[in-house]
């Protein structure tokens, strides 16, 4: 049988498996959200549901997609029913837990159902607007407040408003809450600069101005959780034997979750209700902290880990955690030498390491296929962003222990970065195979290893490149010292061996 709001009774009982009780398919609809992708529906939507399983927000998602695909819609069929795998390691313990989502009460296609979500703008009972239309969907344009619809994003949400400022007459108490997780930096305060630059180009009334800009809340928000998507072949056919029911809609997120949320005001406390269910939604008046540490003890354990691992044979990231001698890196790489870097007023060392724990069960979760090929992509501009501001704190602070772990995993990130031109490409070796570099100065890594003579040239000739990374790394005490007697060993002794040499102390 196929899920859907006819079968939920019947539905075997499974204690894995959360259903959702009939009272929560008939909850008001109180956000409305930009975005059918897997991100919204593996974190926002995931802790909607779960707040109103416990009774706490009693509020549904309505959805815009931005265009129609035609036929019998999945979420119709499912009546917006969707089941999340959550699967992964927390606290030590392997999770595997299925939950029967019913946030969504209907998905509305702007092309061919504008009206009806204006119809929901006019809603008294409408509270948020979530959204996530990637990177590139905040930005400006030249819509029209009455184009039908509005060809953006920021077109569309300022038809909205506008809408319900005409509804509601701009009462203060019918401004919206409005978080973004488009993953660019403060996407809030971006976002509703859009729209007020969008609002004076349609030439809309000064009141409106005022209303939104009073009555309306843009919070920046930072959201972290894996969601790989759809499950594939056999574990999709078993998963659904299990549960006893077919799903169209069923995506597999990891355990890890995380929507900081950027606010001061009660009002919005008062609207986000559903943070209450959850501490993996954190509502702060400053969200900087979450974002650091997510971009150095996270992504940047990911880019001082992948060309090591890489050279060390692994394909994925759970390949490498299965090992001992990669494992004891990480740890010592992100616990003993990055979270040091990162304490400091705002962040203490103890909660640098209880994220750097996160992190370490987040590389083991052996439901992921993470490639680190994938991770390598622009290697070397996510060196300069995540990594380059740690190594400074590192050294200068005095810690210039010459087998660090920081100094390995810039050696390898060089030695990986070592490649020959062929057409339009550059390729590396490791193992017997062959690899191309997604790198935008992989030209200038093979010239710097084509011109000189032995590691130590090439590590001096890169580090003082002030094209490459906006300063001379040289002037770093110690750190260029580290990197050469690292890549020295690495080319002398292999990454294996590195890895163990690592972790002798």
């Amino acid at each position: 049988m196929q899920l859907s709001k006819e079968v939920l009774t019947s539905i075997k009982p499974d204690p894995l498996l959360s259903v959702p009780a009939a009272a929560q398919m008939d909850l008001p609809e109180k956000v409305l959200q930009f975005g059918t992708g897997v991100l919204l529906r593996g974190l926002p939507d995931y802790f909607i549901d779960k707040a109103n399983k416990q009774h706490i927000f009693n509020g549904r998602v309505v959805v815009v997609k931005s265009t129609d695909t035609g036929g019998a819609d999945a979420f119709e069929t499912q009546n917006g029913l969707y089941t999340i795998c959550v699967r992964g390691l927390e606290d030590g313990k392997q999770v595997n837990e299925y939950i029967i989502n019913s946030s969504i009460s209907r998905v509305l296609s702007a092309k061919e159902q504008w009206q009806q979500i204006l119809k929901v703008a006019q809603s008294p009972e409408l509270e948020v607007v979530i959204s996530n239309t990637t990177e590139v969907g905040i930005v400006m344009s030249e819509d029209r407040v009455t184009d039908q619809p509005p060809a953006s994003f920021p077109g569309k949400l300022l038809a909205v408003l506008y809408e319900r400022f005409k509804t509601f007459g701009g009462t203060k108490e019918s401004g919206l809450v409005i978080v973004p997780t488009e993953l660019i930096i403060d996407n809030g305060r971006q976002l509703k600069e859009i729209i007020v630059r969008l609002a004076t180009q349609n030439g809309l009334e000064p009141a409106f101005m005022a209303w939104l800009q009073a009555a309306n809340h843009f919070c920046n928000s930072l959201v972290d959780r894996i969601v790989p998507g759809k499950l594939e072949g056999d574990d999709r056919v078993q998963t659904q034997r299990q549960l006893g029911y077919t799903d169209d809609l069923m995506i597999m997120s990891e355990v890890f979750r995380l929507w900081a949320i950027e606010a001061a005001d009660p009002r919005v406390q008062e609207a986000l209700s559903f943070a209450k269910a959850d501490a993996g939604v954190v509502i702060a008046p400053d969200i900087e902290k979450f974002r650091e540490l997510k971009l150095r003890l996270l992504n940047g354990t990911h880019t001082l880990s992948c060309g090591l691992a890489y050279l060390a044979g692994f394909e994925t990231v759970k390949e490498a955690m299965a090992d001992a001698g990669f494992a004891g890196f990480v740890t010592k790489l992100s616990k003993t030498e990055l979270a040091a870097a990162v304490a400091g007023d705002k962040i203490s060392y103890e909660e640098a390491c209880k994220f750097a724990d996160a992190v370490i069960e987040r590389f083991k979760n052996p439901f992921l296929d993470h490639k680190w090929l994938s991770i390598s992509f622009a290697y070397t501009s996510k060196m300069l962003m995540r990594n380059v501001p740690l190594i400074k704190t590192f050294y200068s602070s005095g810690e210039r222990d010459v087998s660090a772990a920081i100094a390995l995993g810039f050696a390898a990130y060089l030695l990986f970065m070592k490649s020959e031109p062929e057409g339009t490409r550059y390729v590396g070796s490791a193992n017997g195979k062959q690899y191309t570099l997604n790198d935008d100065k992989a030209a200038i890594l093979a010239q710097k290893w084509a011109e000189n003579a032995g590691t130590a040239a090439v590590v001096e000739s890169v580090l003082s490149d002030t094209g490459l990374w906006n300063e001379d790394l040289t002037r770093i005490p110690g750190f260029a010292e580290a990197v050469k007697q690292q890549l020295q060993f690495l080319t002398e002794s292999g990454a294996k061996a590195a890895l163990q040499n690592s972790i002798k102390e």
